[in-house]
Order: structure tokens, then C-alpha cells, then sequence
């Protein structure tokens, strides 16, 4: 429990962890004080005996007893000797004064170690006397609760101490007091009935050698049952372990408490799916399809320059040189279809939209501060992402302005074809004006035909031919494009928020391990 609040401080608030810290600083206090006594307080409502009792078990008038109510104002004490020092400690933190703490009768033996306490009445009409109550049995090791045949299935007493108190079943005695006035087997009747609100209650009954309350029927006034009450104490007290009992009980509690801040309502974290859509939206973000298809459509480009006749890369060296030095339509596509430009506000909608999604994703069946705590880490990984998505889809600009990295070889084979055919074209046309000319001879203008229509028709058909074969490594380029620019930009994503994320929900699990440990589940 310690370690768990050492690992929630940065994530809970401090009145949600102010509980469990207030158990382990009374569990600090009493093992400090003393491991060796067992205090004991009887409890009851008014009228119940619980006096009675307290004088039968020390075996001396020892707490008042009287038909005036509320007849116990403060609590008494008696202090069996055997349990070595200690006992002070324990009386003062109780808050019982020096005046009523008392021995019990030298008659009363086999109690070595024990300090019984006789509270006011949980039921008095004065305030004061039931906040002592409240505020004792939250320092007691062990309750006897006294109940007698008129008030045992008083609602105050299960709605408001016995079911609240279930967990403290190992280190509870319930007490039916004044059987004695109970005619023939009524006395079994009431017990039954009285076992039922208790099972009602929640609250274990320890029978059949199983852990739980112990329900006893005596009479303090007559003694019926009271020395098998005794033995029962002697047994318990003997045995030293009512303070960790009552103490493990405590962080029980404490950790029932906390369920709703450490268990999640489902199965958390992020699924691959979520992931996959998250790394879809970034990608958007930067264009990243549009981008593939406008380096597909530029690898296209470059090859028909390339593949194309001498004449037409000259024209396109011409027009490069007067028009601006960018891949055409590439500015466009990043940046999801944007103008050009060095913001691309038309991507934010998305990128936050994308946060959002994956946070939400991340934080469905958290509690409530470990959900916050991760959409925290998606908005502060957030701040500062479409900046660094825009420098990724610039620099996958920049890298293919330049064109494929590459030339096939194929394209240096088709330019040096089309640079044969065009010295056909030449030399064909060449002869013919010769023969027009008369340089050469009339008839000869058909030598000069031929090579000047291989030249004419070759060319363009070479080059719609290399265009056909040019779409499927287009195609495979654009796509290499696209991948890349998507995996760049999917793992700046991935660094700013899912990383951070994954982080907040790995230490959700780390302290959710440890509520389980101190929850004992």
C-alpha cells in the first residue's frame, strides 16, 4: 500500500490517497506501541448490558451500571497484566483517562496481554458520546458487540457499524446478552433470526472452524455463558494476531476504496487497429497518396524526356530554364492538396482529429485520472506535430525534386535508339532535299525516303512504346514514394503521441500490479 501511494502521488490527488495514507499511519502507530497486547472494546446500544458484561469478564464492579441513560460517559479500561509494557501507550492513544483504566479482579486470570474497553453507548443522545464511538473503533484491534432480545435487529446498528464493518468479520464477537429473560427456545429463535441479519449484513460468521464473527448468547447478569466468552478471549488474545488482523483488514478497506481509481471498467490500451488508423490520419495529413501519385506522374515525366528524341529534350532543357525548378504538382499533393506554401493549415483539422481519436482510444476504461493523465500525454505530444509533419512532407518534396535517384538502364537504350532514328530522319531528309536540289540524282530521292520515314514514325512510336512500358515502374515508384513519406511522418507520430501514451498507459499497468498487491487480489 505504501509503494502503491508513492506511485500514485503524481497522477491522484491527495484527498483521494489521504485514506489509505491515514491506515498506514495508524497501522505505524500501534505496531510502535506495542505487539503484545490485544484492546478489545464492547460495543453496544443503550440498555444492552454492555457494563454488565465488562464487570463479569473483570470479575469486579468495575464500569458503572445503572438504569440512567446514557449511564457510560467515558470510557472505562481494565488492563490484564502479562502483555509487558506497552499497555500506557496503547490507553493514551485511546484517549481513556488515567482515572478509569483499571486491573481486573485477582480472580480473573488467562487474559495476560488484554485491554478491554467499555464504550458509551453507539445510540446515546449525546453527540459527543457517539463521535468517541466512531473514533475508537477505528483504533480498537477487536469489537464485542452486545445485543440484547428487544434491540438486536435495530437498524442503526447493521445500516450504520455491523455492515460497514463486514470486512472486520475475523476480529469481531457478536453477544446476545440477557437470554436469561428469553422463555423455553426462544433464545435459539432470536439467535437464528439474528444470524440471518447478519448474513444480510454480509458479515462472516465464523463457524465449523472457518474464519468470521463469533455469535455467543449469555447473560451478564446471571453469568450464564460468560466463561465460554472468557475462553474465547483467552484463545484470541493467546494467539497475538488480532492488531495485524484488524490492520489487514484496514487496508482491505482502504484498497475497496481506491477500486475505482486502479480498476479499469475494460480491457485497456491501444490495439493495433488504432494504431493503423492513427498512422492513416498522419499520413493524410501530409499528403502522403497524393504525393505518390504526383511522383508517379513525375517518374512518368522524367521518362518520357528521357526516352523521347533529341528535339523534345531540347525544348524541355529550354523550358526548365525559364520556368521555376520544382516537381509539378508535387507542391500541391503535399500537404493534402494545399497551394503552395510553407503553412499547411488545411492539415491540422486532421492531425488533431487524429489525437483526439487515438487519445480517446487510449484512455476508453481508464479511470478517471489515469484517462486524463493520457490525454495529457497526447496533447502535450500533439504540440509542435503538424510543424514537424510539414519539415517531413518538405523534405520528401526536396528529395524528389531531383527526380529518381537511379536511371533504368533501359531509358539510355531508347535515347541512343532515338538518336539513331533521329540521324535517319537526318540523313533522309537530307538526301531528299539533295534530290530536289539535283545535287544528286532524280531518282535517288528514294534512297533518302526510306530512313527519313523510319526516322519520322520511328521515334514516336519508340516513345509511346517506352511510355506503355514506363507505367509499371511508375506505378512501383509513386508507391515507394508514398511509403516512404508515410512511414516518415507515421513515425514522427508515433514519437510525439503514441510513444508518450504507451508510456502513461505502461505505468497505469506498473500501478494497477501493485493495487493488486496490496488489495490481495
Amino acid at each position: 500500500m505504501r509503494e502503491l501511494i508513492a506511485l500514485s502521488r503524481t497522477r491522484l490527488d491527495g484527498r483521494t490517497l489521504e485514506a489509505a495514507g491515514r491506515v498506514l499511519e495508524v497501522a505505524d502507530e500501534r505496531y510502535r506501541l506495542s505487539g503484545e497486547h490485544t484492546v478489545v472494546a464492547i460495543a453496544g446500544a443503550t440498555g444492552s448490558g454492555k457494563s454488565s458484561l465488562f464487570n463479569a469478564l473483570a470479575g469486579a464492579h468495575r464500569s458503572q451500571v445503572g438504569p440512567r441513560r446514557p449511564t457510560t460517559a467515558d470510557p472505562v479500561a481494565c488492563v490484564w497484566p502479562g502483555g509487558g509494557p506497552g499497555a500506557e501507550g496503547l490507553l493514551h492513544r485511546l484517549g481513556v483517562p488515567a482515572h478509569r483504566r483499571h486491573a481486573p479482579a485477582d480472580g480473573s486470570a488467562g487474559l495476560g496481554g488484554l485491554i478491554l474497553i467499555d464504550l458509551p453507548d453507539h445510540d446515546s443522545s449525546a453527540t459527543e458520546h457517539r463521535a468517541q464511538v466512531d473514533r475508537m473503533l477505528e483504533l480498537v484491534d477487536a469489537v464485542i458487540w452486545v445485543v440484547d432480545p428487544e434491540k438486536y435487529a435495530d437498524a442503526v446498528l447493521h445500516e450504520r457499524y455491523l455492515r460497514p464493518l463486514a470486512g472486520y468479520a475475523e476480529v469481531m464477537f457478536v453477544v446476545l446478552n440477557q437470554v436469561d429473560r428469553l422463555p423455553g427456545d426462544a433464545a435459539d429463535q432470536v439467535v437464528d433470526d439474528l444470524r440471518r441479519l447478519l448474513d444480510e449484513d454480509g458479515l462472516a460468521l465464523g463457524e465449523h472452524g472457518e474464519p468470521g464473527a463469533a455469535v455467543l448468547t449469555l447473560s451478564a447478569a446471571t453469568g450464564q455463558g460468560v466463561g465460554e466468552l472468557r475462553e474465547a478471549l483467552a484463545q484470541f488474545v493467546a494467539e497475538r494476531g488480532a492488531a495485524d488482523r484488524r490492520l489487514a483488514a484496514d487496508v482491505d478497506a482502504a484498497a475497496e476504496r481506491l477500486r475505482s481509481v486502479y480498476v479499469a471498467r475494460s480491457r485497456v490500451g491501444l490495439t493495433e487497429r488504432a494504431r493503423e488508423e492513427f498512422d492513416d490520419r498522419v499520413a493524410e495529413a501530409v499528403g502522403a497518396v497524393a504525393t505518390g501519385r504526383a511522383a508517379e506522374r513525375d517518374w512518368l515525366r522524367h521518362a518520357e524526356r528521357a526516352c523521347g528524341s533529341p528535339w523534345a529534350r531540347m525544348r524541355g532543357r529550354r523550358g526548365r530554364s525559364r520556368g521555376p525548378k520544382t516537381v509539378p504538382g508535387l507542391k500541391a499533393a503535399v500537404g493534402a492538396g494545399e497551394a503552395a506554401g510553407d503553412s499547411r493549415a488545411a492539415a491540422r483539422p486532421v492531425v488533431e482529429q487524429a489525437v483526439r481519436a487515438v487519445a480517446g482510444e487510449a484512455a476508453h476504461g481508464l479511470p478517471a485520472p489515469w484517462a486524463q493523465a493520457v490525454r495529457e500525454a497526447a496533447e502535450r505530444g500533439a504540440y509542435g506535430l503538424p510543424e514537424a509533419l510539414d519539415k517531413v512532407a518538405a523534405d520528401a518534396e526536396g528529395s524528389l525534386r531531383a527526380g529518381p535517384a537511379v536511371k533504368p538502364r533501359w531509358w539510355t537504350v531508347a535515347a541512343t535508339l532515338q538518336g539513331m532514328l533521329s540521324t535517319l530522319q537526318v540523313v533522309g531528309v537530307l538526301w531528299l532535299l539533295g534530290a530536289l536540289t539535283g545535287v544528286v540524282g532524280a531518282t535517288a530521292w528514294l534512297y533518302g525516303l526510306l530512313p527519313a520515314v523510319i526516322g519520322s514514325v520511328g521515334g514516336p512510336a519508340l516513345l509511346w512504346l517506352c511510355k506503355v512500358v514506363a507505367r509499371g515502374p511508375a506505378r512501383r515508384y509513386g508507391q515507394d514514394a508514398e511509403r516512404r513519406l508515410r512511414s516518415a511522418a507515421a513515425g514522427c507520430g508515433r514519437a510525439r503521441v503514441l510513444e508518450p501514451v504507451a508510456a502513461e498507459l505502461l505505468r497505469y499497468r506498473e500501478v494497477r500490479e501493485q493495487y493488486a498487491v496490496a488489495s490481495g487480489a
